[in-house]
């Protein structure tokens, strides 16, 4: 049976030898083989085995690892899909909260749990500010208040109220939480106040810590001076420091301190300065109040003057009585002295507060009577024919009752007598002769 391939004797490239004789001959006759049994039997030995097995084996694993990597991509969207879907629904985007709580409420769950953790933050640390800040027993409560206050004031801050005030109320199978607006407004407006009390609070530690500052400086000062000069410059720093720890307001925690060390720190000024001081401050009251009485008699002079003049004048001679009513009984010299400018000054005070009231009343009664005037000109018809006397007269004689109420010596007062005899001559006019 003729066969297509043509073989040689050597070894092929595989290594395998290929004889073109005959089979050896046995007893039996061989059957001749079909050319498919022959393809087959020369394929085993032409191709090698091993490198095709590796080759399938190579073909399965890459087609393998692209199953296990469609199915992880797979299985990442289906996973990932839904969360990015709450994730976009959730973004701090009025628009998209405000669709999405209408059509999806549920997908809004993880917003309005934050924005009730956050709106409890803000509750609790507006409480805790407050019990610091306005119980506090030292400064760190201060600053725990202050930090307080600024993590509420965080907290409000995060909160989208204008979402919150379009969907206030939430429910969601087991999930229920409103909104309360008012309570918001509330907490807002009492850390606006806990705010502005701790600056007050700071405020006052400052000045404490000032005023103790300068009171041990000048009080080193004083041990250091050589000369009455630098004696006398301590002793006036020293009061001066005295005077602002007094200054401190009372309803604070600084005050508070400083009213109790205050009483300690005067003893130990009157035991180390002694009388001189104390009569060194009560000549400083005394020419200090009569400077303040020098400059309001020159400011009264050449009346008249209007009202807010006259209020300038009466602040200088309230300044001059208060200086005056610094000094302590317990000086008998000096309290003598202050008391006796204090009455002058009163009965100066009490004349200037007479002008004043007199200048408001007359300027009072001079646009009054002006505005009648005026009344009366609009009122009056062109045609003296139809002028209804009586009514005229009447009025006029108002308008000079007035007129007449505008005090001497008042800057209204040279008006209203022009327009008081002008009113004056329309009434003889008019009255019948």
């Amino acid at each position: 049976m003729p066969f297509p391939f043509k073989f040689r004797q050597q070894n092929n490239q595989s290594g395998i030898g290929i004889n073109s004789s005959s089979p050896t001959q046995s007893g039996l006759t061989p059957q001749p083989k079909t050319l498919e049994e022959l393809e087959k039997e020369l394929e085993a030995q032409f191709i090698p085995t091993r490198p095709h097995q590796q080759s399938s084996k190579i073909t399965n694993n890459r087609g393998g690892l692209k199953k296990i990597k469609f199915l992880l991509i797979l299985s990442a969207v289906f996973v990932g899909l839904p969360w990015l879907i709450v994730w976009v629904a959730n973004q701090p985007d009025r628009v998209i909260r405000s669709a999405v709580a209408e059509k999806y409420p549920i997908l809004l769950l993880p917003s309005y749990r934050k924005m009730e953790d956050d709106y409890k933050q803000a509750i609790a640390s507006v409480e805790q500010a407050q019990q610091l800040v306005d119980h506090p027993t030292s400064p760190a409560d201060l600053n725990l208040g202050e930090q307080k206050v600024k993590e509420a004031q965080k907290y409000l801050d995060a909160l989208p109220i204008s979402f919150l005030t379009e969907w206030p109320e939430y429910r969601s199978w087991w999930y229920d939480w409103h909104f309360n607006i008012y309570k918001f407004n509330s907490d807002r407006e009492k850390i606006g106040q806990l705010a502005a009390k701790v600056f007050q609070e700071k405020n006052a530690q400052t000045f404490l810590s000032e005023g103790e500052k300068a009171l041990n400086t000048a009080k080193q000062q004083y041990q250091q001076a050589s000369t009455p000069i630098d004696k006398q410059t301590a002793i006036a720093s020293w009061q001066a420091a005295l005077d602002q720890l007094e200054q401190i307001p009372s309803e604070t925690l600084a005050g508070k301190t400083s009213q109790k060390k205050l009483e300690a720190y005067k003893r130990d000024y009157q035991e180390r300065v002694g009388l001189a001081a104390g009569n060194e401050r009560i000549s400083t009251l005394i020419a200090a109040a009569r400077q303040f009485s020098r400059q309001a008699a020159v400011a009264s002079q050449n009346p008249p003057h209007s009202v807010s003049q006259w209020e300038q004048i009466e602040g200088l001679w309230q300044e001059a009585i208060v200086r005056l009513k610094e000094i302590p009984q317990e000086d008998l010299a000096g309290y003598a002295v202050a008391q006796k400018s204090v009455a002058e000054y009163q009965a100066n005070l009490g004349q200037i507060k007479i002008r004043k009231q007199n200048e408001a009343d007359s300027l009072a009664a001079l646009e009054q009577s002006q505005s009648a005037i005026q009344n009366l000109i609009a009122s009056t018809p062109s045609d003296a024919k139809l002028l209804d006397r009586n009514r005229t007269i009447s009025e006029i004689q108002g308008i000079i009752n007035q007129l007449e109420k505008v005090k001497p010596g008042t800057t209204s007062y040279l008006k209203a007598q022009e327009l008081l005899l002008f009113a004056q001559n329309k009434l003889k006019q008019l009255q019948p002769q």
